[in-house]
Formats: structure tokens, sequence, C-alpha cells
């Protein structure tokens, strides 16, 4: 057990207490004693690491709840220990690991590998996702109440949508009966088919195909119905158009429980960084127009959106230096997400309460994870965070084992300076 800790004069944003205010945190055997304006004038506890952080913010550890990673069968591209090094350095505390690995996470064995391995190896919190179907072939559902007893704590077929409709029935009524989170990505496979990147000017400039609007409002329209019908919990894991936001909006007012989430991507580029073919910006959801981006800006400060994930995607040399088209998808973000939503806190867009809310308080409350606080008696995960450092992204600089970033040779203001999990320093600058 680490020693106990003693933050000082820090800047506390804790979004699960509204709390905004500059006072002490103070940790004890990997649990957070006191975190507060009154907790100034209470005692260190006996052998404590005393810092002063005057001019820091503190705020609960973030919470990433989309993240890919290799391993098992891809660990080339990313291991579940160097995912882990490269979240503790983005201030992120749990990761929520998507099941589209080789084999694909959809039994019991491979919940429990992913919770030993990470037991072993990994510098943060590690909850496995379980994929809906088996294989992620969109036809037999696996077994969710079982694979949620062994520790999965969301259900999804990651970059796959269900396009049975009477499968996705189903699903959302069996794991309704255990109040399991369905979360799906969703895509048309025959609108969005050969689409590289949004359709558009921009895409026949470029002579690329383009993925339309609809090629994730239809089934997302669809998804909405079938969790209003089966009364399930859904998650729209990332939506990037202004037209879902709306989709959503009029489910919940007709008492769907949805909730949504958006990559950092769609929020801090649009299509035009795709430039001359630069296939680091070949995502899903494809970059978008810049007044769609400025939208779904807007729908996260209202908190029409719930929460931001990285969408930590690592892909090779040998799939991202190709022809545009050849490319795949997919980019890391574990270490950059923070940064780059602060930069819609500089901007004024987004206040710095509800960007925190949106990457750690929120996404714990959807996922039923022991996360997102810094309440007392709360797992001392904490991501002290200095809002004005300036850095620049450098690959060599990366911990994740690829180096496929967006964000490369970027300039950004704001960086975790010190990451705590269960109390216990797991990154510091």
């Amino acid at each position: 057990m680490s020693n106990p800790i003693v933050l000082k004069n820090v800047r506390i944003v804790d979004p699960s207490r509204n709390l905004d205010e500059v006072g002490t945190i103070i940790a004890e055997n990997g649990v957070i004693i006191a975190a507060g304006h009154a907790a100034q004038n209470q005692g260190a506890p006996d052998g404590a690491v005393i810092r002063d952080c005057t001019g820091l913010v503190a705020t609960p550890g973030l919470v990433d709840a989309r993240v890919h990673i290799g391993e098992p069968g891809g660990e080339h591209r990313e291991t579940i220990a160097s995912a882990s090094r490269a979240a503790a350095a983005g201030g992120v505390t749990s990761i929520i690991m998507m099941p589209d690995t080789d084999p694909v996470i959809d039994d019991i064995a491979l919940v429990e590998f992913v919770k030993k391995t990470a037991r072993d190896t990994a510098a943060v919190n590690v909850y496995p996702a379980a994929a809906i179907t088996k294989g992620l072939a969109g036809e037999e559902m696996t077994e969710i109440g079982l694979l949620m007893q062994a520790g999965a704590v969301a259900f999804t077929d990651a970059h796959s949508s269900v396009h049975d409709t009477q499968v996705l029935r189903r699903i959302m009524t069996y794991a309704r009966e255990f109040g399991a989170v369905i979360s799906c990505e969703t895509r048309d496979k025959y609108l969005g088919a050969n689409g590289v990147m949004h359709e558009g000017l921009f895409a026949s400039w470029l002579g690329l195909s383009g993925i339309p609007r609809e090629a994730e409002l239809i089934p997302l329209e669809r998804d909405l119905r079938i969790a209003e019908l089966t009364r399930g919990r859904y998650h729209a894991a990332m939506i990037s158009v202004p037209q879902s936001v709306e989709a959503i909006e009029r489910a919940r007012s007709r008492g769907a429980k949805v909730t949504s989430g958006i990559s950092i991507n769609n929020l801090a580029l649009n299509e035009n960084d795709i430039g001359e073919y630069r296939t680091f910006f070949k995502l899903y959801p494809p970059l978008r127009p810049e007044d769609d981006r400025v939208a779904m800006v807007e729908a996260l400060a209202s908190g029409a959106i719930d929460i931001i994930v990285s969408s930590h995607d690592p892909q090779d040399v040998d799939t991202k230096r190709l022809p545009f088209a050849e490319a795949e998808d997919g980019a890391i973000g574990l270490e950059t997400m923070l940064a780059a939503a602060l930069r819609l806190y500089h901007g004024g867009q987004v206040s710095l309460m509800r960007l925190i809310d949106a990457m750690s308080t929120r996404p714990a409350e959807i996922f039923g994870l022991a996360a997102g606080t810094l309440k007392p008696g709360a797992a001392a995960d904490i991501a002290l965070i200095d809002l004005d450092e300036p850095w620049l992204v450098a690959k060599d600089m990366l911990l994740s084992r690829s180096k496929n970033t967006p964000f490369e040779d970027a300039r950004f203001s704001g960086r975790a300076v010190a990451t705590y999990v269960s109390g216990k320093l797991v990154h510091a600058i």
C-alpha cells in the first residue's frame, strides 16, 4: 500500500458534488479521507507525502469508456500494460476495454483473462466490455448475464452494428433483466459501405467516396425505437452529427433510457484536417464539417451529449501508411483526450465542470463504475492538472505502442502533471 498523500492549496473540481473550490485532499490506504476547503484544517496522516499544489487543479481520475486494445491477438499494436501507461499519462484512471480482440471477448474465460492481465500489469483500472453477439457477427447473442457476473461492465459489438432488428430486440429485452448497458456504434453497412470520409464537397475535391450523415442517423433511429420498445438501457457510443442529438432528445422525451457519447476527435477536428489524404485523420465516425463540429460542442456543453471518449484505436504502420481509401480507420487518443478537451475550455465553449463531468463522473455513472468522484470514502483516483502547461505532441514521447495520433506536432495548453490510482502515483512529470 502506498503512503498517505496530502494535496494542499489545490483547486478541487468534483462534478459529483458540484464542487469547485480551493482546498486540500487527504488520502490514506488508497481511499479519500477528506477533500475540500474544510480539509485544510485537518492534520496530515503519519508518513504522508505532502504536495503543495498551488496553481493546479485536482479532479476525479478520468474515465475513458471506449478504448480498443490489441491484447489478446494484436499485442504489436497495444497491450493492456502499454495502454494503461498511456492512460495514466493522460490523467485517465479507468478505461473500458472494447471486445474486438482476437479472440473476441465473448465468453467468461476472456473476461477473466482481461481482469487477470490488468491486475498483473496495468497501471490503471481496466474494465472489460463484452461482445453483444458471438464473434461480433451480429447473429447469436452472448451470455449477457453470466458475462456481467464475471465482470463485464458493458456490452458492445465495438465497430460493428447489429443489423438484424429481431436479434437486437432480443438482446435488449434480455439485457434489461440485468440492468446491462447495450452500447452501439451506428453505421449503416450499405449507405457507408465504400465511404472513407464525410460525404460532401471536400470529399468530391479529394475524389474520395463519402459517408452521409444518414449512415449514422438511420440505424440510430432504429436502435432508439427498439430501446423504447424493450425499455432497455441503450448507449449511443459515438455520435457525430447534430441530427443524432435531436433524435436522442426525442427518444428521451418519450421515456427511452438513452445516453450518448462522442469521440474527442469529432469535438476537436473537422474534415478539413484531412488535408492532402492524411490517413491519421481517417476515423469512424468520420470527421464532419465545421458547422457539425460546432453544433456537437454546443450539445456537449448543454449536457445533451453525456460523455467524451478517446476512441483510442491503435493501428500500426502497415495499416496506416497506405493510400487513404485503403488505410484502416482509427487513432490513438488516451494521452491527448484531456488536452484536446481543454481547448474547448480555453476557448470559452465548455465549462471546466462540464468537461470533467463528461470525462469522469458521468461515464462512471452510466457504466456503474466505482470512479468519477472525490467524495470521502471513494478510491483515491485523482488527476492533477496544470490547465496552462504548454506542450507539443511528439511521436517519440507517446507511451502507446502505436503512434497514429491525429495530433502529432499539435501545441496544447494543459495536461495531467500527476495521476494517482488508489492513492498510488502512477504518472508524474
